[in-house]
């Protein structure tokens, strides 16, 4: 049974939030090229569509790992034998830890959880699938960014036993190489020798399939990266027509990225009077709003040996080509 968590955040954080909202809003919609933030996407409504792209037939990421755990998570577990306590950043529905925690169902004691997202809905969403769970226990939730909640999970932690903190899902491509590596670092710091780190990465495959992945014949991606738009106007008084904007996903070999950008479909000028930004846009001008990096096997094992982890195993699920790696901290 999970532990009761407070889940009213304080006006004055409320108000934090936003007002970081509107200074970033100010500042990304005047760079060239026009970005905007994708840790923005999920409010109560992108969380709900970002659960339903991961169940759309072109989007095999979450299938394939949902294989990967099934069939694996007693192996992912076994060299962590004094594991007492698991920490999932983006956390999402649950569904994953939920099944990764099917590996620890035999053993004497239950294992303590706690969950980092920052979105409330998908912290919801995890406390009720994990809830009805008898070996799992939520002992905390973090609605915070990835960084922040890791310093508030780890401080303090018990004198004994190993920790196992996840990273699923195709988290790790969202963040730039370089935002990677000191992310991974900053991991490596939270954990003692011993430690777990459990790795997603999705890895390269070909164009047609991941523009198909990220650009759905429902849809539903489009809505989701809309939705950005949506919640300024809602939230900070943008003027944005959403019916003069497209969804187009790009692949950008180079770089090893699939981008997503909101296109303008004419020349315009947009207000968002809580940022206190105008900008006028050219008809095909963009709005880079995320990037979802893609990683070969070998350059997974790099970027965790070099923030100081051994990899210890390696699976990859071959039809949709999605790694998990576990590491171990040195």
């Amino acid at each position: 049974m999970s532990a009761s968590v407070t889940k009213e955040r304080p006006i004055e954080q409320v108000d934090e939030s936003l007002a970081a909202f509107a200074a970033d809003v100010h500042a990304d919609l005047q760079k060239q090229p026009r970005q905007l933030q994708p840790k923005y996407f999920y409010d109560a409504l992108g969380s709900h569509l970002f659960e339903s792209i991961c169940h759309l037939p072109w989007y095999l990421i979450t299938r394939a790992e949902r294989r990967l755990l099934e069939e694996h998570a007693a192996d992912m577990l076994a060299p962590l034998e004094d594991l007492t306590t698991i920490i999932e950043l983006g956390c999402g529905s649950g569904a994953k830890l939920a099944l990764l925690a099917e590996g620890v169902r035999k053993r004497a004691r239950p294992v303590l959880v706690r969950l980092i997202d920052i979105s409330a809905t998908a912290l919801d969403l995890s406390e009720r699938t994990l809830g009805r769970l008898p070996h799992v226990s939520v002992v905390g939730r973090h609605e915070a960014t990835y960084d922040a909640g890791l310093r508030e999970a780890t401080q303090p932690r018990p004198s004994h036993g190993s920790t196992l903190v996840l990273f699923l899902g195709s988290n790790l491509g969202n963040l730039r190489p370089e935002v990677a590596d000191a992310f991974l670092r900053e991991v490596r710091s939270a954990l003692r020798p011993g430690d777990g780190f459990l790795l997603g990465a999705d890895l390269v495959k070909p164009e047609k399939d991941l523009l198909l992945a990220y650009g759905d014949p429902l849809g539903v991606t489009a809505a989701f990266n809309m939705n950005l738009l949506d919640r300024i106007n809602r939230e900070l008084g943008g003027d944005f027509d959403l019916g003069g904007f497209e969804h187009q996903p790009r692949w950008n070999a180079d770089a090893s990225r699939v981008e997503s950008h909101l296109v303008s479909k004419r020349a315009q000028t947009v207000s968002v009077r809580d940022a206190d930004v105008s900008v006028d846009f050219a008809e095909g001008e963009s709005i880079w709003t995320e990037s979802s990096y893609k990683y070969t096997p070998d350059n997974v094992a790099e970027i965790g040996a070099a923030a100081g982890f051994r990899r210890e195993r390696q699976w990859i699920e071959p039809e949709s080509q999605f790694s998990l790696t576990l590491f171990v901290a040195e």
